[in-house]
């Protein structure tokens, strides 16, 4: 069976086959930087994490690239409110963002543009734009797409232009011939730092947040790639105006596949934000191990909805440490390949080539549990661990999971010593002391001594 993705652009599973034989190109629209990730950012890193590994997994070679807005309204809101430069605002959440999301087992992306790197480029799309009568520049200085002039405006989201004009509720114009028109360039305002602010031949101002992606995307993989992804809520106006910008540009389709993944909820609400419902990172990883978040993200589909709620969470570790009480029982026989023709790996297989079906794949997990826990087959182990590493999970050491009895494994452990020494060689003694309170809470005691720290399961 060859691996079907569902493509949002024709609303169907397709099977899938890269442009380039061998070689997937993704694109991924990461994170706006300016303040800590929460878990729906995370689940939207997690799905494509998964995405990319099971890619790899299938021996492909993957150019994956997932941005970083780090010009935007909030940041330069942000930025001004704490008294610090936007690049202080954004360097440090990078490095939070990066932080957090290695605990979880992310694996980071081949290339991580950021948007300010990319404002030449981002101008000469706009010159094209503009050459071609799609942009016009409005009485306030800006620079505006004009969405009536593209043909096929809306193939994305399934809305004519006649229906997303009926769904609006304020039509501000600002210098917008169409309520539907979009910015391509804003002109600068008094109130925002030079940093904020580019020379132009349309005037100093800053790149529209859908004009960054088209140009970083077509920059790093090409005019026409395999895979554009993203959270649901970015599949309009985000990507339908990123398929206007690129297409209108170039004349050429901008992805081959539109792939969108499900909301983390809370009380049936998206997570975010903006309603003031969501969760840092950092925040849950004081009561759970990261292994436990990631297996509560990959367990579900990941175009699925996830609900959000500490008795998932505990339900997630539960189910865990079933998997690694199996592991626990007979060390797993290396394996130097999957031969994906067994019967448990074949049904894996076939589970994630179904628009990477990990409800499926972790099925099959818990039924290879099951035959460890019976026949104490190091062969069987060995392929229940290698099969959880195509999911990112099962890879630390199954006594030490058990030990700590919340679920930390080793990997988590040291990677979390190892922030902490970072941050008190740093004199950041706030963050060393949040570090040792949340392994505290995770039944992880650490102890200092001259030659290091080591640590121990809480009695």
């Amino acid at each position: 069976m060859s691996l079907r993705i569902y493509n949002t652009l024709s609303r169907a599973l397709e099977d899938f086959s890269p442009l380039e034989p061998g070689h997937v190109r993704m694109y991924v629209c990461g994170m706006t930087i300016y303040d800590l990730c929460h878990v729906g950012h995370a689940r939207m890193m997690m799905a494509f994490d998964v995405v990319q590994r099971w890619l790899k997994s299938s021996g492909l070679r993957v150019t994956y690239v997932r941005n970083i807005t780090d010009i935007d309204d909030k940041i330069i809101k942000r930025a001004l409110e704490r008294g610090i430069t936007i690049r202080q605002l954004t360097d440090e959440m990078i490095a939070a963002m990066h932080q957090d999301i290695g605990l979880l087992g992310i694996e980071p992306p081949t290339v991580e543009p950021r948007a300010t790197e990319y404002v030449p480029q981002m101008l000469s799309l706009i010159g094209q734009l503009e050459g071609k009568g799609l942009a016009y520049r409005a009485s306030n200085g800006d620079v505006n797409y004009s969405v009536r002039k593209f043909d096929g405006y809306g193939k994305l989201s399934g809305k004519s232009l006649d229906e997303l004009r009926a769904g609006e509720r304020v039509a501000v114009l600002d210098g917008k011939e169409d309520p539907l028109d979009f910015v391509l360039w804003k002109a600068s305002k008094p109130e925002e730092p030079p940093e904020a602010q580019w020379a132009s031949a349309f005037g100093s101002g800053r790149p529209g947040w859908h004009i960054e992606c088209s140009a970083m995307c077509s920059a790093t993989l090409g005019e026409t790639f395999d895979i554009h992804g993203g959270g649901a809520d970015l599949q309009f106006p985000h990507h339908e105006n990123e398929i206007a910008q690129s297409e209108g540009a170039n004349g050429k389709p901008l992805a081959k596949f539109w792939v969108h993944n499900g909301f983390v909820r809370v009380d049936n609400e998206k997570m975010s934000k903006s309603l003031g419902n969501f969760f840092t990172i950092r925040d849950v990883l004081k009561s759970y191990d990261a292994e436990t978040l990631r297996f509560f993200m990959v367990r579900a589909h990941y175009r699925s909805a996830l609900n959000y709620s500490d008795a998932h969470l505990d339900d997630a570790r539960q189910a865990l440490k079933r998997l690694y009480t199996a592991l626990s029982l007979v060390a797993p026989a290396e394996m130097a390949s999957i031969d994906w023709t067994g019967p448990c790996a074949a049904r894996f297989k076939a589970a994630m080539d179904e628009d990477f079906g990990t409800p499926e794949a972790v099925a099959v997990l818990f039924d290879l549990a099951s035959e460890v826990n019976k026949t104490r087959s190091a062969e069987l182990a060995g392929l229940l661990k290698a099969l959880g590493g195509c999911l990112g999970i099962l890879q630390g050491d199954p006594k030490a999971f058990l030990q700590a009895g919340a679920g930390a494994n080793e990997a988590d452990i040291q990677a979390q010593i190892a922030a902490r020494a970072a941050a008190k060689a740093a004199k950041n003694f706030a963050e060393a002391d949040r570090i040792r309170q949340a392994l505290l809470a995770q039944g992880i005691v650490l102890k200092d001594s001259a030659t290091g720290t080591t640590w121990e399961a809480a009695q």
